[in-house]
């Protein structure tokens, strides 16, 4: 008996899992997860034009975009899921975001900003903002106030300076064919954001005041920071999970994972023996390496993800058994142990290779052609085939060729689930 293999088995097979038992928290928190585990909203949108002679085309979808992840940015949410989906769509995924209704609000305001005179002229807007420069302040009376800058101070000056002692009435979002000044002044809460008496023309800028709070000032601060809409949105789907569902979810599915892993493995256990308990080690393996990949690859975890996982820890056993079976074939053909692990190995890998590269091929399509879901469940699937491969047919047949080369069980087949009476004569 050579006792080196042994040690070194099991030499390999402490240091892992204790490698793992320390690294896997840190692992598993780095992991983004998507909407469905941390909670957030998704809401597809359709683009509307402003006008009729504005036309929906790709480059005007585009700045959409651009408008939007701007404001997303501005919000502060992590890892956000914006995309363009068909010829006037936009869907918007955000996990983490616990006020729905209030992000909804951000997203979909068109934030124009414009100067106006009393009679609802259009002097200037916010295309003559300098970019960036919206800034969310306390004046001298410590009232919220939003300050901005202008690209031509001069051009501003001279539109202004025409206006002294008169009043400029700030718009967010101007409706030409509903609003008016002269029926917001009468209101308590008017529509406008301010209406300010020129004492002197603006210079390099100008303050926005009468806002109702810090708060308000800095959504507008954000708002006009980052970008008008150039276009109307549509509100056609919206979906809200809460933080308490996603993590009662994510719950329930471990739970099931970890009950599926743990009856796969006492399975291969009972019937497979010394190869059996070499494939449960390597699930351990298998799990942790899916886990480090996918945080590798920045990846977000969502459901589908998840039973992808579970799904490729079946595929990942199917493999170990597809090899234990060839050589429990072996064995039962009257080979010696070494003799029957060696072919058995050798037979075993074109069936493992030829089911996962067509499962593989599967699992493309479906991530090419499919939504976010899909994409999600195709990719950690594919991941998971990639690592069973590393696991079962180099893993599991490194760990259990040291137990072979041992020699300890040359002699004792009932280690490999094959009884004596079933091995022919040669």
């Amino acid at each position: 008996m050579r006792w080196s293999m042994i040690l070194i088995f099991v030499a390999i097979v402490i240091g892992g899992l204790t490698f793992m038992a320390f690294s896997v928290d840190e692992v598993v928190s780095d992991i983004t997860l998507g909407l469905d585990l941390q909670g957030g909203f998704e809401i597809l949108y359709r683009v509307i034009p402003i006008d009729e002679d504005q036309e929906i085309t790709q480059d005007l979808l585009n700045d959409t975009y651009t408008a939007l992840y701007r404001r997303v940015d501005a919000m502060g949410v992590s890892e956000p899921d914006l995309r363009v989906e068909g010829e006037d769509r936009i869907r918007v995924r955000l996990a983490g975001v616990h006020d729905p209704e209030e992000a909804r609000r951000f997203l979909s305001t068109e934030a124009r900003l414009s100067f106006r005179n009393t009679d609802d002229e259009r002097l200037f807007g916010g295309e003559h903002l300098k970019e960036g420069s919206a800034r969310a302040v306390f004046d001298e009376f410590n009232q919220p106030v939003v300050t901005v800058e202008f690209k031509d101070p001069e051009l501003i000056g001279q539109v202004s300076a025409e206006y002294l002692g008169d009043i400029i009435v700030i718009w967010l979002d101007f409706d030409e064919k509903t609003d008016s000044f002269a029926e917001e002044s009468l209101k308590e809460d008017p529509k406008y954001l301010s209406a300010p008496v020129v004492r002197q023309p603006f210079s390099t800028g100008a303050s926005i005041t009468g806002m109702p709070s810090y708060e308000a000032a800095q959504e507008l601060a954000s708002l006009l920071n980052a970008g008008a809409l150039p276009v109307q949105l549509e509100e056609l789907t919206a979906r809200s999970v809460s933080p308490t569902l996603g993590e009662r979810a994510m719950d329930l599915t471990v739970r099931a994972g970890m009950i599926g892993g743990a009856l796969i493995a006492l399975y291969m256990l009972l019937y497979y023996r010394l190869p059996g308990l070499v494939a449960a080690l390597a699930l351990f393996f298998y799990v942790y390496l899916v886990l480090v990949i996918f945080n590798w690859m920045d990846a977000v975890l969502t459901l589908p993800g998840i039973a992808a996982l579970v799904l490729g820890i079946g595929m990942a056993v199917d493999a170990n058994i597809i090899t234990n079976e060839r050589i429990k074939e072996e064995i039962r053909s009257g080979k010696t142990i070494m003799s029957s692990f060696r072919a058995g190995s050798k037979r075993s890998l074109r069936t493992i290779m030829d089911a996962n590269i067509t499962t593989i091929i599967a699992a493309g399509v479906l991530f090419y052609f499919g939504d976010f879901a899909i994409q999600g469940f195709a990719l950690m699937l594919i991941v998971s085939i990639v690592l069973s491969l590393v696991t079962a047919v180099l893993g599991s047949r490194l760990l259990l060729g040291l137990l072979v080369a041992s020699r300890a069980f040359d002699k004792q087949p009932r280690w490999f689930g094959v009884k004596e009476s079933e091995i022919s004569e040669l």
